[in-house]
């Protein structure tokens, strides 16, 4: 078997950033849950990921990302998402682009946890 998405992470002060490339389906969606939760937990409570180099996101990966927003919004934290074209068009057809916070870059997703924490 072979592993469909890959992946890093960056911690920072208040934030952690993961720059996945890949596939978010249901073959990569139990362990990326997994680790995901593993970092909510851990902490920084704010994450960027980086889903720009993703090829392609079945249901199962929108809902482990949905699962995910909900974990860090009830540890006080956020989920912010830089997409690609296919991406955002997956978001989008089941209409939760503003649910899951899309951003254009990492340095959008960068200020607006910025402003959030004042």
């Amino acid at each position: 078997m072979t592993v469909s998405l890959r992946g890093t992470r960056e911690v920072k002060d208040d934030y952690q950033l993961f720059r996945l490339t890949g596939l978010l389906d249901a073959f990569s969606e139990p362990t990326f849950r997994k680790v995901m939760t593993k970092c909510v937990e851990e902490g920084p409570k704010y994450l960027i990921l980086d889903l720009s180099k993703i090829d392609f996101v079945d249901s199962s990966g929108l809902g482990a990302l949905v699962q995910l927003a909900k974990k860090a919004q009830s540890a006080d934290g956020s989920i912010q998402i830089v997409t690609n074209p296919r991406v955002t068009q997956t978001v989008k057809l089941v209409r939760l682009e503003r649910f899951l916070a899309l951003q254009p870059s990492v340095e959008a997703a960068i200020e607006n946890i910025k402003k959030a924490r004042g």
